[in-house]
């Protein structure tokens, strides 16, 4: 009997111990959340903003001193302004003007009513230059910001002081699928036919639960800036970039596949990508180029064939970095020496423009 008492009073004390545990975590996940809402309305207080151009209300960052050299920086796909975050003070410091955009669907940009493409966005940005008084600017982005990028200077090259395409822009994206088979398309991509797959095409009840489905417990602090991935939509639930997959035309392998083959099926954002070739925009190139390249065996842009083809034809004005044993985001991956990569690449957009 007393046996039994003692081995009822430690599974009391384990599972009233575990549930202070539990409710200690549950507050720990709530006062972060409160921390990371105040934390993200005081930064974009300081660095954020708004312009409405012909196209949306697009949100954009800043940092550093308006009259720098400006950068303005088109994220990659499923990121946001916040994709230089960690890098845009040093960035500053040695004499860049940071201009981050948040282009449409993602962060607080809104996706527009109308069609749009890449180069709607390039109208975007040199709205934005004309209304901050910019006359050049560097341009650069990553990903699917570097097709921006490529696309502003198709549209726009006498607003360009130089160009950074960082594993993206400065070759045909269907370069390497091209090379595969409409099955093998399918069969690579075939995890986009499962829903679940998708967590930032999610929703939730409140905007606290997909702050904790985001919030990574191998990270410390608040995370803030994972806020703006979170919208509310029109029937007040929170979603995680929502709708993004019909947008990229990526909502199932067919899809893809059709993006790839038949881009004229897909919606114009999508093809406006695929169709775009750098060999033709790039062909009386006028402006310095730095060419951001990751090499791995996992490479989902394998181009650097490619992009020594490029370099070579214009050997004087594009300067092609590697980086070994990356996948992709070498901004996340190798943030000190992207860095270094542009502030070394400020020194030759000076030269070149005769910029003191």
């Amino acid at each position: 009997m007393r046996f039994s008492f003692t081995l009822l009073l430690f599974v009391w004390l384990s599972f009233t111990i575990k549930a202070q545990v539990l409710t200690k975590e549950k507050k720990d996940i709530s006062e972060l959340y409160q921390e990371a809402k105040i934390q993200f309305i005081n930064f974009e207080k300081l660095h954020g903003h708004f312009i409405q151009t012909k196209n949306v209300k697009m949100h954009y960052l800043t940092w550093g001193n308006p009259e720098n050299i400006p950068l303005i920086w088109s994220h990659g796909s499923l990121l946001n302004a916040y994709e230089l975050y960690d890098v845009a003070d040093k960035l500053a410091k040695a004499g860049y003007y940071i201009i981050a955009i948040d282009y449409y669907g993602h962060g607080l940009t809104p996706i527009p009513n109308h069609e749009v493409s890449l180069y709607n966005i390039a109208d975007d940005i040199k709205f934005l230059m004309d209304k901050l008084k910019i006359s050049k600017a560097v341009i650069g982005g990553f990903s699917r910001g570097g097709y921006i990028s490529s696309a502003f200077y198709d549209a726009y090259p006498n607003y360009v002081l130089g160009l950074v395409l960082a594993d993206g822009g400065s070759v045909s994206s269907n370069t390497h699928y091209h090379q595969m088979d409409t099955s093998a398309i399918k069969n690579q991509f075939k995890y986009l036919d499962d829903k679940t797959s998708f967590p930032w095409d999610s929703t939730y009840t409140s905007e606290f639960d997909a702050y904790k489905s985001l919030y990574d417990q191998t990270e410390k602090g608040n995370q803030f800036k994972t806020l703006i991935l979170i919208k509310k939509n029109k029937f007040g639930k929170y979603g995680i970039y929502e709708g993004l997959n019909n947008f990229f035309y990526m909502n199932s392998s067919q899809n893809f596949s059709d993006l790839i083959y038949r881009p004229t099926k897909a919606p114009l954002f999508a093809a406006s990508m695929v169709m775009m070739e750098p060999k033709i925009i790039y062909r009386n190139l006028k402006v310095p180029v730095l060419i951001l390249d990751p090499i791995s065996k996992n490479d989902p842009f394998p181009f650097e064939k490619e992009n020594q083809a490029l370099q070579k034809q214009h050997s004087d004005l594009i300067k092609h970095v590697t980086y070994p044993n990356i996948e992709h985001n070498i901004i996340y991956a190798e943030p000190e020496k992207f860095t270094e990569d542009l502030i070394d690449f400020l020194k030759q957009v000076k030269r070149y423009n005769k910029i003191n």
